[in-house]
C-alpha cells in the first residue's frame, strides 16, 4: 500500500510542478511579479500551518490560488494591510469549483512573452523566465549563467520593476510580434533543461525536465515553427535517456550508456519533431538554427540504437556548425570533446587551452573535459588536478560520484 505523502510534501510537489502557473495567474491583474512572488510565499507558508491540521485540500492548486489572490486584493487595499492584516482565511470550499488546473498553463506562455518584452534588457531575458515562470532560485541560475548570485538577483528585482512600471501586457502576442521574442522564450524553456541536470538535485530534476518538455511542445505546436519544432525534439531526445543517465547513483555519460535503457516513444518523438523542423525550415528557405543543429546532434547519438556506433565524423561536423552559429560555453566544451574523438586528446584541450572566455574557470563542464582529455594524454598529475577542481564545481550528487571514481583510477 502507498504512503500517503504529507502536506510538507504535497506543498513542495505543488511548488514544483505549478508554481509558474500560479504567479502568472496572480500577477496578472496588477503586473506587479514582485508583489505577486510575495503573496504566493504567504500562500505557501500558510498552507504549510494549515494543511497539516485539516488536511491536503482535493483542489491544492486552487487552494493556494484562492489565498494568494485574497492577500494580493488586502495588500492592495490599505497600507495598513500591508503590514497588519492576516492572511485572508480560504477553506476548501471557498475555491471556485470551476477552476482547473489544467487550463492553467497558457497563461505560462503569456508570462514568457512577458518577460521577453523588448523593454526588458536582452541579458537578464532567460533568467527572469526561469524565476518566475518555472520557479527556479536564483543561486541555480547563478550557477547555469556561472555569474554571482547577487548579482543575479539585482538584475531578477531590476527586472521585475521594469514590467510593472512599463505596464507590460500579460498577452500572448500577435503573430506579428512573436518572431521578435521567440528566440528568448525558447532559451528560456532550454536552460531550465539544462539546468536539470547541471545544478538539479535528483527530486527536483524529474519535474524541472518534464516541465520544460511540456512547454516546448507547447510552443512548438503553438507557433509551427522550425526551430521551435528543433527545440521540442532536442528535449524529447535528451528526456528519452533519463533513465539511463544514472544507474546506482553513478552518473553515465552518454556514449556509455545502454541503449536499451533509453524510452523508445520519446526517442520517435524526438525524430518526428526533427523531421517537422526539417521540413518547416525548407519550406520557409530560412537557415538552420541553434536548436534544429542541437536536436542533430541528439539525433546522431540516438542513431546507436540502430547501427551500435557513433558517427563522431558527423558529430564533429555539427558541432562546429553549432559553434560557428551559437558559440556559448557548452557548444565550445563539446566542440573540444567531439575533436579529441577523432583527432586525439591533445587536439581537444588545445581548442580548450585557447578559449579565452573568463567565466570558462568557473564551468563545471570545461573542467570535467579537460580532465578527460588530460588522462587520456596519459598527463596524470594535470589530470587528477582537472578533476579536483570539477569536482569542486559539482552539484549532482551522482555527477560527484562519477567524477570522483575517475580521480581515483588515475591512482
Amino acid at each position: 500500500m502507498t504512503a500517503t505523502p504529507s502536506p510538507q510534501v504535497r506543498a513542495a510537489e505543488v511548488a514544483r510542478t505549478s508554481y509558474g502557473r500560479l504567479l502568472a495567474l496572480v500577477a496578472a491583474g496588477t503586473r506587479d511579479l514582485a508583489l505577486a512572488e510575495d503573496v504566493l510565499a504567504d500562500a505557501f507558508e500558510r498552507a504549510l500551518r494549515t494543511w497539516p491540521e485539516t488536511g491536503v485540500p482535493d483542489n491544492p492548486v486552487g487552494w493556494l490560488l484562492t489565498v494568494a489572490r485574497n492577500r494580493h486584493r488586502d495588500v492592495l487595499g490599505s497600507a495598513a494591510v500591508r503590514t497588519a492584516a492576516p492572511l485572508a482565511q480560504a477553506p476548501e470550499h471557498a475555491v471556485p469549483a470551476d477552476l482547473d488546473p489544467d487550463r492553467i498553463p497558457d497563461k505560462r506562455l503569456e508570462l514568457l512573452f512577458v518577460c521577453a518584452h523588448p523593454a526588458i534588457d536582452r541579458a537578464i531575458r532567460t533568467p527572469l523566465m526561469l524565476s518566475t515562470v518555472l520557479g527556479i532560485e536564483a543561486t541555480r541560475i547563478a550557477a547555469a549563467f556561472a555569474l554571482p548570485t547577487t548579482t543575479v538577483s539585482q538584475r531578477l528585482v531590476r527586472a521585475k520593476r521594469r514590467i510593472r512600471d512599463a505596464g507590460i501586457p500579460f498577452v500572448v502576442p500577435s503573430l506579428g510580434d512573436v518572431p521578435a521574442r521567440r528566440d528568448a522564450v525558447l532559451e528560456a524553456v532550454y536552460g531550465a533543461y539544462a539546468i536539470e541536470w547541471q545544478v538539479a538535485g535528483a527530486q527536483e530534476r524529474t519535474s524541472l525536465a518534464d516541465e520544460a518538455r511540456y512547454l516546448a511542445v507547447l510552443l512548438a505546436s503553438l507557433l509551427d515553427d522550425a526551430e521551435a519544432c528543433g527545440l521540442a525534439s532536442l528535449i524529447s531526445f535528451a528526456a528519452s535517456r533519463a533513465r539511463a543517465r544514472e544507474v546506482d547513483g553513478r552518473f553515465v555519460p552518454l556514449e556509455e550508456q545502454d541503449p536499451a535503457a533509453w524510452d523508445d516513444g520519446l526517442v520517435a518523438d524526438g525524430e518526428r519533431l526533427l523531421a517537422r523542423a526539417t521540413l518547416l525550415r525548407e519550406r520557409s528557405g530560412e537557415p538552420i538554427g541553434r536548436f534544429q543543429l542541437e536536436a542533430a546532434l541528439q539525433a546522431a547519438h540516438a542513431a546507436r540504437r540502430r547501427t551500435g556506433r557513433v558517427d563522431w565524423d558527423g558529430v564533429l561536423r555539427l558541432t562546429e556548425a553549432l559553434v560557428t552559429l551559437a558559440p556559448t560555453a557548452g557548444a565550445r566544451v563539446a566542440l573540444a570533446a567531439a575533436s579529441a574523438r577523432v583527432h586525439g586528446p591533445e587536439a581537444g584541450l588545445a581548442l580548450l587551452d585557447g578559449d579565452p572566455d573568463p567565466r570558462l574557470p568557473r564551468f563545471q563542464p570545461a573542467w570535467a573535459t579537460r580532465a578527460r582529455l588530460l588522462a587520456d594524454a596519459g598527463r596524470v598529475a594535470h589530470a587528477r588536478d582537472a578533476y579536483d577542481r570539477a569536482i569542486s564545481l559539482t552539484t549532482e550528487p551522482a555527477v560527484r560520484v562519477f567524477l570522483e571514481e575517475r580521480r581515483r583510477a588515475l591512482g
